[in-house]
């Protein structure tokens, strides 16, 4: 018998697959404005964010949230849950911003 996963978990998985195809082709993106030396800034997020991590491509963020997935898996824990989903809410909405900027520049 296959156990499914809950409506929460499956959303939060399927927002977090989407995260990292976008990820990849902004990184992407990043690395060709930092060949053309226009990408300048040491981190994407700034101190006070819900991150841990520090850095200037997607990818880390992106693997400090799967990796929060796996602990709330276990744990099922509300605040951690709350951390993640806002978490997730800034990676859209930084993503946005970085897609709309790169895209009409294009």
């Amino acid at each position: 018998m296959q156990i499914m996963a809950d409506p929460v978990e499956q959303q939060l998985i399927d927002n977090i697959s989407q995260l990292l195809k976008r990820s990849i082709v902004a990184d992407s993106a990043l690395q060709q404005l930092r060949s053309e030396d226009k990408a300048k800034f040491s981190q994407i997020f700034s101190a006070d964010s819900p991150f841990d991590r520090k850095a200037n491509t997607f990818q880390p963020y992106i693997e400090e949230i799967a990796d929060d997935l796996l602990i709330w898996q276990q744990s099922k824990s509300k605040p951690l849950l709350i951390k993640l989903v806002k978490k997730i809410e800034q990676l859209f909405k930084v993503l946005t911003e970085f897609e709309s900027h790169y895209t009409n520049k294009g």
